[in-house]
């Protein structure tokens, strides 16, 4: 097997981590507010969300651009995770609530005196991280199983995620499932035994949110580097060519659809307690399709691509929709019509190109560097035809 990571990606990988987890929480933690290199608590803050984003992005791109499986219900998955994390928190709560009770404060007003029986669990942080994995990963497989089953794909394998994440939706709006209804959960206090609305405990959450992100990034580079990751592609370019060559495709596509779902359960997890706030809205159908942007701008099939187009598009998002709220969506759908029809491999494929250009005029390219360059991006469906033609399996060592 070729080596997963390159020298000079490792090295890329340790600074950013550096930077990530050491340098910015330390400019956070002990420089004064007075300082020009000082990094505020909304800062560390805002990252810290975009660092969840960016773990989502790659759940995406992990079924689009590596298994040619466009979901747009992935925040379906990365809110059930969030709503069980939130669960955790408003039992953190006790008896600080506005009315006083030991128990949530939207069940006072629904008219609840106790807790019900499928709350008292989630007063235990271990079941409540279990749940993180399990609600996602068991929805995620009971839809996939039906869904690769039956053989659905291209369009309307689209179009059932969206109805899926619409219908869960309006589920998450009405009061009498006793999750919060319109307003969700909020008001956090405690996790852990800290206080979530502390400086200190945002940080450390900021923390965990970008170690996270490197390991579901490390994760996953290793992951698509072998034989399965080899079959996915295979499967995105030629699905009927992996099936002809004897492969259950449908089993690969299971096993990566709930790990995407874990994966992006996992990121709402850690997003919620940052936010402060988990409603029915962060599940909407919109959130989802951003998310397909953030993959298609960053430049999909790249693993790197999402975590770019995720960090950029919502900074980009944030300044948008202070400086000119209104204009947000078209300012959205502009940015996709351009990679669409100009950047069809994103900001990465774009410097990636750009880097070749240079080397091209700076003089003699690096063979190892271009050898490498064009195994990564050789499509597996050559291999795939080959095989077919031969009647042998898929190549995939």
């Amino acid at each position: 097997m070729q080596k997963t990571i390159s020298k000079g990606e490792v090295l890329a990988i340790f600074l950013c981590t550096l930077v990530a987890v050491v340098l910015i929480p330390c400019l956070n933690a002990f420089l004064p507010e007075s300082s020009a290199f000082h990094i505020s608590n909304f800062s560390i803050n805002l990252w810290g969300r975009y660092f969840c984003y960016a773990v989502l992005a790659i759940s995406v791109d992990l079924l689009w651009g590596y298994t040619g499986l466009l979901s747009l219900g992935q925040c379906l998955y990365f809110a059930l995770g969030g709503y069980m994390m939130g669960m955790y928190l408003m039992r953190m709560i006790g008896s600080l609530g506005q009315y006083h009770m030991p128990i949530p404060d939207f069940l006072v007003f629904l008219g609840w005196t106790r807790l019900p029986v499928f709350w008292k669990p989630f007063s235990s942080f271990p079941f409540a991280m279990m749940m993180v994995v399990l609600l996602p990963g068991a929805l995620a497989f009971v839809f996939g199983f039906l869904a690769f089953r039956s053989r659905i794909r291209g369009v309307y394998f689209s179009i059932l995620t969206q109805a899926l994440t619409y219908a869960a939706c309006l589920l998450f709006f009405r009061n009498n499932i006793l999750m919060g209804g319109n307003n969700g959960f909020t008001d956090f206090k405690f996790m852990l035994g800290y206080d979530t609305r502390l400086p200190s405990t945002q940080r450390a959450l900021y923390i965990a949110s970008a170690v996270f992100l490197l390991i579901v990034y490390l994760g996953c580079k290793w992951l698509t580097a072998t034989k399965l990751g080899k079959v996915e592609r295979a499967i995105r370019d030629s699905e009927n060519r992996v099936l002809f060559s004897g492969y259950a495709a449908a089993n690969f596509k299971l096993f990566i659809f709930v790990l995407a779902g874990v994966i992006a359960g996992l990121a709402g997890a850690l997003y919620v307690p940052q936010v402060g706030i988990i409603n029915p809205g962060e599940m909407a159908t919109q959130n989802s399709l951003e998310a397909i942007v953030w993959v298609a701008v960053g430049g999909r099939g790249t693993l790197v691509g999402p975590i770019v187009g995720a960090i950029f598009v919502n900074a980009f998002k944030s300044w948008a929709t202070e400086a000119y709220p209104d204009y947000w969506p078209i300012f959205l759908g502009g940015m996709f019509l351009l990679v669409v029809l100009f950047l069809p491999d994103g900001l990465v494929g774009l410097a990636r190109h750009c880097v070749n250009l240079f080397k091209g005029f700076g003089g003699k390219p690096d063979p190892a560097a271009e050898a490498n360059a064009e195994a990564a991006a050789e499509p597996a469906a050559p291999a795939a035809a080959a095989a077919t033609a031969t009647g042998a399996h898929l190549p995939v060592e």
